[in-house]
């Protein structure tokens, strides 16, 4: 196939590193490539604690992992990366697209030694990356973060990603032999609503009182996923306090298998409720320091409450704990909207 820069390109490589969200709104691009270059080789580079996001996509032929925040932790594992990504491009890419428009993401890129397609320094936060591209593409950065995924890899290929084609997507996330005890948790006479009470901020993290009076006025089969210790206190809390249920602790291919089965998923701005949109399920996403507009598609079956909060995208404020004002009764009606419709 020849891109917008006549290039032959038989091989391509997405650089989108984190977060789950972040991978999982970036993954929408996926279907539409495949069925405008159904022969190209497509390999995705990714933090490895989010590879799993990504596996038993038919449309990816390899997922190529790193361990970028390792570097933190142990200062000399730069090297040890670094050796790991030079590997990855004897693959000998025609074409490395960033999605993620990071410092970080942009070296990941240049290492992999091929032409480099990313936004323009206008159109991400972190300028510097832009300089690292050969093709810079322009779109606002406080643009809808799926359509900016879906421009910068779409433009790069040489086609359009339409809204309307995003609206009318086949689901895009996939799993193999899910734990069917988790079948046992689901219940046939009622409705499967799945709550996701963690967040990767405690200000994104809606009331755990007021999730267990959404359980007790739904009056239907109300499930709690957790990823974390205190992630499972909430879970554990809201449970006390109402008729929900915890789930055990769910790996990624597990967490799409029961989120796939949900009749609905009530959610922070997180990954997990993401993961509803990805799979065509009716969801509510609360909001409140984070911008509805920018950080999901509104379709018929999802929806977004938020908070009074007016949110700047290039200035979020962590400190900002208005989701938890958002009123239960809201959400409840909206639920029940959904449920009924």
């Amino acid at each position: 196939m020849s891109d917008s820069k006549n290039r032959v390109i038989s091989k391509i490589a997405i650089v989108k590193l984190s977060a789950m969200g972040d991978v999982i709104h970036a993954m929408v691009a996926l279907q539409y490539i495949r069925k405008q270059y159904p022969n190209v080789q497509i390999d995705w580079i990714v933090e490895s604690a989010f590879a799993a996001v990504l596996e038993h996509n038919p449309h990816i032929n390899n997922i190529y992992k790193v361990n970028l925040k390792q570097i933190k932790k142990d200062k000399l594992s730069i090297f040890k990366q670094i050796k790991l990504i030079k590997e990855y491009s004897y693959n000998k890419y025609d074409l490395v697209i960033d999605a993620q428009g990071l410092f970080k993401s942009a070296m990941v890129s240049k290492l992999l030694k091929a032409p480099i397609a990313g936004f323009d320094k206008y159109s991400t936060r972190e300028k510097i990356a832009s300089s690292f591209y050969t093709d810079k593409i322009s779109i606002a950065y406080d643009a809808n973060t799926i359509d900016r995924n879906a421009k910068v890899m779409s433009t790069a290929l040489g086609f359009e990603i339409s809204r309307d084609n995003i609206l009318n997507k086949e689901p895009f996330l996939f799993y193999q032999d899910e734990n069917k005890t988790l079948d046992e948790y689901l219940c046939a006479e009622k409705k499967n609503i799945l709550f996701v009470v963690g967040a990767s901020w405690s200000s994104k993290i809606y009331s755990k009182e007021k999730f267990a009076k959404i359980a007790n006025s739904m009056n239907e089969n109300c499930l709690i996923v957790w990823g974390s210790a205190e992630e499972k206190e909430m879970a554990e809390f809201i449970a006390s306090n109402s008729c929900a249920k915890v789930l055990p602790k769910l790996d990624l291919n597990a967490l799409k298998a029961v989120i796939s089965k949900a009749d609905l998923v009530i959610g922070n701005d997180t990954g997990p409720t993401h993961m509803a949109w990805a799979l065509n399920v009716p969801s509510i996403t609360l909001f409140g320091n984070t911008p509805g507009y920018r950080n999901t598609y509104l379709t018929d079956i999802n929806k977004v409450i938020e908070s009074d909060t007016e949110v700047n995208p290039c200035k979020l404020d962590r400190n900002d704990f208005s989701i938890t004002q958002i009123e239960e009764e809201k959400i409840i009606e909206a639920a029940k909207s959904l449920l009924n419709g």
